[in-house]
């Protein structure tokens, strides 16, 4: 009794040390940040989005991009990287990433092209003028646009609190 009462002991004492090291290890990304923020909650599907947006009433975010795209990677590092975005995506915004399109034709004005990123309003309206630098791809970033792309975040806001 006494030998199973200490090996009982014994385990539960390796198991909690190892949960703990476990915790104090980075936590694995969120599947549906696939990198663009792990502290970001991320809808799973427009659709959701689109409820979410008109719910709480802060503007949709919708990231398309590829896995395998040399851009979206340069793009999603920068992304990433900024704290200002990440801070105002986390709280202001809601989050999709997307690795393949919509039906939603509004979502791609000027062709399907990645990376591209589009913001919805709550009213449910794609704000096709919230455009990036490019005339050739209209919403599309590079990760030198990362000022640029903070004030069309930015914008989106402005557009929700002047229609209120």
């Amino acid at each position: 009794l006494h030998s199973t009462l200490a090996l009982s002991l014994l385990l539960i004492a390796v198991s909690s040390n190892l949960a703990m090291a476990i915790k104090k290890e980075k936590r694995a990304p969120q599947t549906l940040s696939r990198g663009w923020g792990d502290e970001i909650t991320w809808v799973q599907t427009y659709e959701e989005g689109l409820y979410q947006a008109k719910k709480s009433n802060k503007p949709l975010m919708v990231i398309h991009h590829l896995e395998d795209c040399q851009y979206c990677q340069a793009l999603k590092k920068a992304f990433a990287e900024s704290e200002e975005i990440q801070e105002m995506a986390q709280n202001n915004f809601v989050m999709l990433n997307l690795m393949h399109e919509t039906t939603d034709k509004n979502l791609s004005p000027d062709g399907q092209y990645v990376p591209r990123i589009m913001f919805i309003d709550p009213s449910l309206t794609v704000r096709a003028d919230l455009t990036g630098r490019y005339s050739n791809r209209l919403y599309t970033y590079e990760p030198q646009d990362i000022p640029f792309l903070i004030e069309n975040m930015k914008k989106a806001l402005r557009l929700i609190q002047t229609e209120l």
